[in-house]
């Protein structure tokens, strides 16, 4: 969520139970603006919080122009200072999946992994054990990385793609309908798309291609992993994911207002498929 109406939008989520305290709110408020400007980007998100054994985690995100390109991530434990992550590379990714349990809350916290690898073939085989030590700064901007990959949504239109392949906001964008808001086909991934490629030039050519260059919530599998629900009558809807418990997705329909937010323990529900 924007963090220059942060005080305003973190309310759109309290029913997920997205809470910050007053005091986190204000030192939220003046430590974004100070980022933004030492960073000189064109706009900071509040991401979310991610809990810790000891510590919790606060997430921001400073972008450029081209929101889904020019992303850089910073971490802070206190709302005030923020460090920043390193960016997730495939590797990383991949080596963060061995990290097991909860994070500590301590950067500098090293998980280890241990397993066995064979060395030599035949009778002259023979078993070692290797230790893979994981960074937990590794591992956090590694969890992020997935979940904004699995489950950062927008509303439809609201983004649109210059000729030059960038990404910016849709000045003329009003906001869904009550109607189109209801639709989990008015929703699209925030994400290179991935589903898009496969389509057909048949299917393609039905589409918008400066508003339609997104990946939409329906065609996530397995099928059922979003819940959709309405509040304040039909002035507020909200998106919550079940494949990562914590996060929520909002939108006003008929305003601008729009964002996503993430409070969890950074751990995937992987038995979704057998639970729907």
């Amino acid at each position: 969520m924007d963090s220059a109406g942060l005080h305003l939008s973190i309310d759109y989520v309290g029913s997920s139970g997205v809470i910050l305290s007053p005091e986190q709110k204000a030192s939220l408020q003046t430590s974004l603006i100070i980022l933004k400007s030492a960073g000189k980007f064109h706009r900071v998100y509040f991401w979310g919080k991610i809990l810790g054994v000891k510590d919790d985690y606060f997430i921001a995100q400073g972008v450029g122009r081209d929101e889904l390109a020019d992303r850089k991530t910073f971490y802070s434990k206190d709302c005030v200072h923020w460090g920043l992550l390193p960016p997730a590379t495939k590797a990383m990714r991949e080596q963060s999946k061995l990290a097991k349990g909860r994070f500590t809350g301590d950067p500098s916290y090293e998980f280890e992994h241990t397993e066995m690898k064979k060395t030599g073939e035949g009778d002259d085989a023979v078993e070692e054990e290797e230790t893979i030590n994981i960074k937990e700064e590794d591992r956090l901007a590694s969890v992020i990385a997935e979940i904004d990959e699995d489950v950062r949504v927008v509303p439809r239109a609201s983004f649109v793609k210059t000729p030059d392949g960038e990404v910016i906001s849709n000045r003329s964008f009003e906001g869904l309908s009550v109607s189109e808001a209801a639709k989990i086909c008015s929703y699209m991934h925030f994400r290179d798309p991935k589903v898009l490629e496969q389509k057909s030039l048949l299917q393609k050519a039905n589409l918008d291609k400066s508003i339609d260059f997104l990946d939409t919530l329906e065609e996530d599998i397995p099928k059922g992993s979003w819940s959709l629900q309405f509040e304040r009558g039909s002035g507020l809807v909200t998106l919550r994911s079940l494949l990562w418990l914590g996060f929520v997705s909002y939108h006003v329909p008929g305003t601008r207002q729009f964002g996503s937010c993430y409070v969890g323990t950074g751990e995937k529900n992987l038995d979704l498929p057998f639970m729907l």
